[in-house]
């Protein structure tokens, strides 16, 4: 069986006067999944659907397993499952029926449909549901389905855009498994995403895009040891709005910080040199400013420090 691959050369799209990617140069392959990071409007929705040949690149091309999409789309996309944001599934189908109808169009033999429709709804834990209408489905148990959808002729490369947004925390997990899952199989996973513990959870390799250009793009494990800094870092939460650029300037200044980032409002994340005594003195310089400080914790993900930092840079 043959390793399944994207790549992007000279990738460039503009709409008029604005250019939503730039000479984006992006080449992974084997049986994985690449988390695509990047803030909204960075360009992470175009490429995948200029990868998908939903729209058509302005210069540049993209090729999936070897075959360019621009010259030879239906070969290109034959192995390839898309799942752009969120379409809608006829109310009153089932699950079977939908997939049927996904099959048909895919050009799956007739002879192979009920096996594969019945394997794909396994995937997605669906499979009790085939033939219950998709209309007395939760949002989270139609994105089952049309995940299955992208699934159903057994693609080497599979295309998600977001496809826990707008979800509950239960559908978030649910979704997270099921791609998990897809990586047991010969297939290559390109993930858009801006819940940056989803990609920590199941990703195993990282590309962060920002105003249409790459940033970086490597294994989770090198992106951590190339862009962490080693300097110990808390999250600072407050009681109030933190409005007064002086205060978050006197923060800045504390002995000892050599990072101040306002995330929220009413969160600081603070980087900080030294061990333990730098950091109570710090904490009691903090206290001292009258803040309103309320609680202290370690970032909850070294990505998103990570990220944070590459996108201000951009700024």
């Amino acid at each position: 069986m043959s390793v399944p691959s994207i790549e992007t050369r000279h990738l460039t799209k503009r709409f008029g006067s604005f250019t939503a990617l730039s000479s984006l140069d992006l080449k992974m392959s084997g049986a994985k999944c690449v988390g695509f990071l990047g803030p909204n409007g960075a360009g992470k929705t175009t490429t995948l659907k200029l990868l998908s040949d939903m729209i058509f690149p302005t210069e540049g091309e993209c090729f999936i397993n070897g075959l360019s999409v621009r010259e030879g789309r239906k070969r290109a996309l034959a192995d390839v499952g898309v799942l752009i944001e969120s379409p809608e599934i006829y109310a009153s189908l089932t699950p079977n029926q939908a997939l049927e109808m996904v099959a048909d169009l895919r050009g799956v033999p007739v002879s192979e449909r009920r096996d594969r429709i019945a394997t794909v709804l396994e995937e997605v834990k669906m499979r009790d549901w085939a033939d219950k209408k998709v209309g007395r489905f939760s949002k989270g148990m139609k994105q089952r389905i049309n995940i299955a959808a992208a699934l159903v002729h057994d693609p080497s490369v599979v295309i998600l855009d977001e496809p826990a947004t707008g979800l509950d925390p239960r559908g978030m997990a649910e979704v997270r498994d099921i791609v998990r899952g897809l990586k047991k199989r010969n297939r290559l996973i390109f993930m858009s995403s801006h819940i940056l513990q989803e990609v920590t959870d199941v990703c195993d390799e990282v590309a962060l895009i920002d105003k249409g250009k790459l940033l970086f793009y490597d294994t989770l494990q090198n992106v951590t040891s190339k862009f962490a800094d080693g300097h110990p870092t808390i999250d600072v939460g407050l009681s109030h709005p933190l409005a007064d650029e002086a205060l978050l300037g006197q923060v800045a200044a504390l002995p000892g910080v050599t990072s101040c980032v306002l995330l929220e409002p009413r969160r600081l994340r603070l980087k900080f040199s030294g061990g333990p005594d730098a950091q109570e003195k710090l904490l009691e310089s903090l206290v001292a400013l009258h803040l309103g400080v309320n609680s202290l914790s370690e970032p909850q993900s070294v990505l998103e420090d990570i990220y944070l930092r590459q996108i201000a840079k951009g700024d």
